[in-house]
């Protein structure tokens, strides 16, 4: 008997067709992935099930049974919940105020009392947090922890993924992913929308392909692999290897020395950290998230303060810097500007956006025009708020605007993350293009596999500090993971 079935649904904003006439169903107990490229129509369609939209047509049925979910509070006395790929969490109040909120409305309520009820229910599934921490003090892996520890505070019986694991470590998933399987067997109905094909794999039993909106394949996990489902999601053939020419290495670009940086408590979150980057390199940086990795990225791009040490840059680096920041949302875009706004934020003063203190409104909608076109940008026009568009689609606005001057140091922090694997290739091959014009680059990513693929050099960062330099060539996953771990190199 199918958990969940869908028939026919349909969505629309204005005159675009986010999800069209689309039919899949799901057992209980099982694993579903749903994939599809950026902007195809996932998050939308998980919106619709969770309750935050309404369909146009089509309907939901729960247990064979026709529901009509009006909100997200009518979805969660159905048993649905949904972890989204942006965090629905209030950085003002601690855990467990975040996980609690909105899920009691008992008079005195004792918070020492469900503080205490949320470690055990951390414990319970290996996703250990503290419950008075403020949420906007957590890096962003254990903000993710927080969210999924809110749906299974309210006893969802059908839970939603989106990306869950996109701030983990490797650690971290294996966990997650023992974790979901442990909830599979105890009934629960899980659907996990991810890009990364080697989870999917390992993960889901079943799997529904979306493509601009429409259904175009629904496999069993076992009849498939993964590059007729990276093909599927995209409509083309793609490369899961990156193909990287030697190191040509130019002049030093960027040279810190014993560097110290304070993260926002005041906390010392860099610590010593002292290393050269030269033309045509890319230096990888690997760690668990929240080690330093975010504080260390804006000093050296020039949002946040030194405490100690010094950076320098050589003469025709500043102001030409790259950033590609963690948080698109938050330090990336500006969500009520359009595509075309965002793309000359840093430029807009400059010729040709501007002349005689005037902003030439065509010259900017023509050259978003042909960032669109070049980056791929998933959108109906250039005055579409980035807000409107998927995370995907976001991240490529900010990778065309930090590109577009060639910059002669790039600094990338967690670059691919919510891409799907079309994506993923455009931005690495894109990355490694401007190494070949000889940029230099700072590659951050939790993705092991990812930084050893892109890297010429890797530092390993541990609380701050780098605790091994290693030959991106020769390295290897376990001699990295040992080192992220807080271990010695042998």
């Amino acid at each position: 008997m199918s958990y969940l079935r869908l028939e026919g649904i349909s969505k629309r904003f204005g005159s675009f067709i986010a999800n069209d006439n689309i039919f899949f169903e799901i057992e209980a107990g099982k694993i579903h992935a749903i994939l599809g490229e950026n902007g195809a129509g996932k998050t939308t369609l998980m919106n619709i099930i969770s309750g935050l939209y309404q369909p146009e047509s089509g309907q939901i049925y729960l247990q064979d049974k026709p529901v009509n979910i009006t909100s997200a509070k009518a979805a969660i006395k159905l048993g649905i919940g949904m972890i989204h790929q942006h965090f629905m969490l209030v950085p003002q109040l601690s855990v467990t105020e975040n996980i609690i909120l909105g899920s009691d409305n008992k008079w005195g309520l004792n918070l020492k009392q469900q503080q205490q009820k949320i470690a055990a229910l951390s414990q319970t599934y290996e996703l250990e947090i503290n419950p008075e921490a403020k949420v906007g003090y957590l890096p962003v892996g254990t903000q993710q922890r927080v969210e999924i520890l809110k749906v299974l505070y309210r006893q969802a019986k059908l839970l939603i993924l989106d990306e869950p694991t996109a701030v983990l470590t490797p650690l971290e998933v294996k966990s997650l992913i023992k974790i979901l399987r442990q909830l599979a067997n105890a009934g629960n109905t899980i659907i996990f929308i991810s890009h990364k094909l080697e989870e999917v794999m390992n993960l889901c039993d079943t799997v529904t392909v979306l493509r601009r909106g429409k259904v175009v394949a629904n496999r069993n996990i076992s009849e498939t692999n993964k590059s007729e489902l990276a093909a599927l999601m995209v409509g083309r053939e793609i490369s899961l290897q990156l193909n990287k020419s030697p190191v040509k290495l130019g002049r030093v670009v960027l040279s810190v020395e014993n560097l110290q940086v304070v993260d926002n408590r005041g906390i010392n979150a860099v610590r010593n950290i002292s290393f050269e980057l030269r033309e045509g390199e890319i230096l990888g940086i690997a760690g668990v998230d929240g080690n330093g990795q975010r504080e260390l990225a804006d000093t050296i791009a020039g949002v946040r303060s030194v405490k100690g040490g010094e950076i320098k840059f050589s003469q025709n680096v500043s102001p030409s810097i790259g950033y590609i920041p963690e948080d698109r949302q938050k330090m990336g875009l500006l969500l009520h500007f359009s595509i075309a706004q965002n793309l000359v934020l840093k430029a807009f003063r400059k010729l040709p956006f501007c002349r005689y203190l005037l902003l030439q409104p065509q010259v900017i909608k023509n050259h978003a025009t042909s960032a669109i076109s070049e980056f791929d940008i998933r959108a109906t026009g250039v005055d579409v708020k980035v807000s409107q568009l998927s995370g995907g689609n976001q991240q490529k606005v900010v990778l065309a605007r930090e590109l577009a001057e060639k910059p002669v140091l790039i600094i990338a922090m967690q670059p691919t993350r919510g891409l799907d694997v079309g994506a993923t290739e455009i931005l690495q091959q894109r990355l490694l293009a401007e190494r070949e014009r000889g940029a230099a680059i700072v590659y951050i990513s939790t993705e092991l596999q990812e930084v050893m693929a892109m890297s010429d050099r890797i530092a390993v960062m541990y609380r701050g500090e780098f605790v091994g330099v290693l030959d991106g060539d020769t390295a290897t996953v376990e001699e990295i993971g040992l080192l992220m771990g807080g271990g010695k190199k042998k």
